[in-house]
């Protein structure tokens, strides 16, 4: 794994950078709209690309050079946060303006990823699976520890430029760690005659090829059903805290660390152990502790409940990704990932984005009215979540949170996904 290990260092350097200035932009939007639907639609506009592109992704990354597609990702996602930046030292940056760079860091960030997905078969044998998605949580959760608190300090210091400016930094170190790696391309199949009738059968293949197998359907269906509830509850996550206390960027920063930390355990610990045995296992169980985990959280008013609620949520994500991850690297053949595992996130994707469409009108129109004193919910669960600013958004979210537990229940409750 030492040749993984060396582009994981790269990309999670990335990484922290990204997350920054995901987090300073997350401030400014929110400072400057004050709605949960702003946010929301950003998470969306991200998503909706990939949706569309998706399958034509898993063409490119099965029939071109994984390491240039990844190098072509870092540096167009390079380009537009130095757009962003320049728009904002001007004084001419606008929310349409982040919205459409996210459109487009959509389009090459989908390739990206499938082409990083794609790589981890070709880069070693099929028992460190677990343990490179497992990496790749640690990664990312590595970047929710240390990203928040940096750009939650920094964000009143050196402002969004400031951040922005070490975003680029990072940008250069992973793109010369990619350069540095040796990633083998698996065998690409002729395509002597590239017919219209030959681009259907493409763009259909990996639909086909799920569908053929139960048990991959069975998985897909649950992993869909999960993250459309989780991501109901992610467009909520910043905005009812940065509601529920005064706009405090620190406080939404801890809490992003506390994510952070218990997703590094978590990943730190599948890495070391491998992951279960029964994968499938590990995937419900997973969903199951996150999704007790998010109840419990969305009834806080205060960093005592949030930040152990978070770490715990957060703990067990590393387990259901790396098992549902390494689930499907086994039982796809590599030299047909991209384009399976490209239906795969358009699957994935439009369930996050319909989630992510209908959160910010729920909480902005009917929740947050609704939890105010006297509204029509604010007798029956005020009690439990407080009323005012941000009491909607925590009922959705406790909504969201229980449509995740009911997931996992109902995944133990299908035999073809729990034998399969």
């Amino acid at each position: 794994m030492q040749k993984f290990i060396q582009l994981w260092l790269g990309q999670a350097a990335s990484m922290i950078g990204s997350a920054m200035s995901a987090f300073a932009l997350t401030i400014w939007i929110w400072e400057s709209t004050s709605q949960a639907t702003a946010l929301a639609l950003l998470m969306f506009f991200i998503q909706l690309p990939r949706i569309l592109l998706a399958p034509v992704a898993g063409i490119i990354v099965d029939r071109c050079n994984r390491k240039v597609l990844m190098a072509i990702g870092d540096a167009v996602s390079a380009f537009l946060t130095l757009a962003i930046l320049l728009l904002y030292i001007s004084q001419n940056l606008q929310i349409w303006h982040i919205y459409v760079a996210g459109v487009v860091n959509g389009i090459f960030d989908q390739i990206q990823q499938l082409a990083y997905s794609a790589a981890i078969a070709t880069m070693m044998p099929e028992k460190h699976y677990s343990r490179a998605s497992s990496l790749s949580f640690l990664a990312s959760y590595g970047a929710s520890i240390i990203a928040p608190t940096l750009a939650g300090i920094l964000y009143s210091a050196i402002g969004l430029s400031g951040i922005f400016t070490i975003d680029l930094a990072t940008f250069t170190i992973a793109i010369a760690t990619l350069v540095s790696v040796k990633i083998p391309q698996p065998a690409i199949a002729s395509n002597p005659q590239p017919t219209r009738f030959h681009l259907l059968q493409e763009l259909s293949f990996g639909f086909r090829y799920i569908v053929e197998r139960p048990s991959l359907l069975a998985l897909l269906v649950s992993v869909s059903l999960f993250w459309f509830a989780h991501d109901i509850g992610a467009a909520l996550y910043s905005p009812m805290i940065l509601a529920r206390t005064g706009n405090n960027a620190r406080i939404l920063g801890t809490i992003l660390s506390a994510a952070g930390a218990g997703g590094v355990l978590g990943a730190s610990i599948v890495s070391i152990w491998g992951g279960p045995k029964r994968r499938i296992r590990g995937f419900l169980l997973g969903m199951a502790g996150a999704g007790l985990s998010k109840i419990v959280f969305c009834f806080g008013q205060a960093l005592s409940i949030w930040i152990p609620a978070q770490f715990c949520s957060s703990f067990n994500f590393p387990i259901l990704g790396s098992s549902n991850e390494a689930i499907w690297l086994a039982k796809v053949a590599p030299e047909v990932q991209g384009r399976v595992f490209a239906t795969r996130a358009v699957i994935m994707q439009l369930a996050s984005a319909i989630g992510l469409l209908i959160a910010g009108p729920l909480a902005d129109r009917v929740f947050e009215p609704a939890m105010q004193p006297g509204g029509f919910l604010a007798a029956i669960f005020g009690p439990i979540l407080g009323t005012g600013a941000g009491a909607g958004m925590a009922l959705l979210y406790a909504i969201s949170s229980l449509g995740l537990l009911l997931v996992a229940v109902g995944g133990y409750a299908c035999r073809l996904l729990r034998e399969g």
